[in-house]
């Protein structure tokens, strides 16, 4: 692959997982060594909907016509990853590498009419301590570990993917929902193994994330997430799961439960990606919503994405990629409403403008049908730039 595509690419881990070798702005700071890195990015993004406000896909991610009749939306926002700031501190004690990790990311357009109303997120503080002859112990917020490696690998990571809804919208959804479960940012305590000939392993306690499905109830367990990856000089291979219990009403407590596998490989200029996930009551878009009916009875949901990039010679990505989430409807349910499949289509074109800046172009295309027969379409295309520091 071209070395300032992955050197973006590399980057993006960087600002969506936990402290890296890849470096930002460096600083010497008596023990310590900090490390400041993020990512600018802005897209112009024009949407069209096929579909009138009267057709109902409950869940649909195509979107349709608003109330007035209206099948355009124009907007100038962040795509996938928000705009990001992270202070990364590192230092060896004790036989001990020891690191903290706290970032914040500011939106770079809103809705509200004075433009400046919007509370930055913070999507990670945590720190870690190890050593690269037993492992390293994670504390604190950080992505999630499964489904981590399929948004990680998301070419759409460096665009837009599924488009907005209103404009001034934070972020898009980039394969969130069509191909993927959102990994989240989860409280978690986790340990990954040291690096056995290409093999780690990861497992983590989790915070049980559970305010999306009901937080009225206490939850009686941490989830559990855990990852087995081998990573060899061409590419690598990784398998991960979760389980997750909720309380879901004052008689019935669902067990949500997921797996994935997926595969990266890079030979020369192209790269490929192939990744399927299958859960029950995980849901499609966050990890366990719309998993379940309101009764507290499971649906199973599957899916996964298949994408191939090419470098050609002026430096310029160019990519492909298709993307479904299905969701089953529950044991007894006729609901023909609810959405059956999410499904997208990306085009887009990545180029190395510096070694720190991409130009973007993608075109998506977004389908989502109910169980009933009804439909939703849309398409988007984005134009704009990333910068990685």
């Amino acid at each position: 692959m071209n070395k300032k595509i992955s050197a973006a690419v590399a980057s993006a881990a960087l600002v969506l997982g936990s402290a890296s070798a890849n470096a930002g702005i460096i600083i010497p700071a008596g023990e310590w060594t900090l490390d400041v890195n993020g990512n600018v990015n802005v897209y112009a993004t024009f949407q069209n909907y096929d579909d009138t406000i009267a057709t109902t896909v409950t869940y649909g991610l195509a979107g349709k016509e608003d109330a007035a009749g209206e099948d355009s939306n124009s907007s100038i926002n962040t795509g996938l990853l928000p705009a990001w700031l992270g202070f990364t501190g590192t230092t060896r004690q004790n036989d001990l590498d020891v690191s903290f990790t706290i970032s914040m990311q500011p939106n770079v357009s809103e809705n509200a009419a004075a433009g400046d109303d919007v509370t930055p997120k913070w999507r990670q503080a945590f720190l870690t301590f190890g050593d690269k002859s037993w492992g390293t112990v994670k504390m604190g917020k950080d992505l999630g570990i499964f489904a981590g490696q399929a948004i990680l690998n998301d070419m759409t990571l460096l665009g837009v993917g599924a488009g907005y809804g209103n404009s001034g919208a934070k972020t898009t959804l980039g394969g969130i929902g069509t191909g993927y479960i959102y990994p989240a940012w989860k409280g978690q305590i986790s340990y990954t193994t040291p690096n056995f000939n290409g093999f780690t392993a990861t497992v983590g306690l989790m915070n049980p994330n559970q305010g999306a499905l009901n937080s009225t109830y206490y939850q009686d367990r941490f989830g559990l997430e855990a990852q087995l990856q081998y990573a060899f000089d061409a590419g690598k291979i990784w398998v991960s799961g979760a389980s997750y219990k909720s309380q879901v009403s004052t008689t019935k407590e669902v067990d949500r439960e997921a797996i994935d596998i997926g595969v990266n490989f890079n030979m020369g200029n192209l790269g490929v990606t192939a990744y399927y996930y299958d859960g029950d009551a995980s849901g499609q878009i966050a990890y366990g919503l719309y998993g379940n009916t309101a009764a507290g009875v499971e649906r199973e949901s599957d899916g996964g994405y298949v994408q191939a990039t090419y470098v050609i010679p002026s430096g310029t990505k160019l990519g492909v990629a298709y993307g479904v989430s299905n969701l089953d409807l529950a044991n007894g349910e006729t609901n023909n409403s609810l959405v059956e499949e999410n499904k997208r289509i990306t085009v887009g074109a990545y180029h190395p403008l510096t070694k720190h800046l991409n130009l973007v172009a993608e075109y998506n295309r977004m389908e989502s049908n109910a169980h009933g027969g009804e439909k939703n379409e849309s398409d988007n295309l984005s134009l704009g730039a990333i910068l990685f520091f």
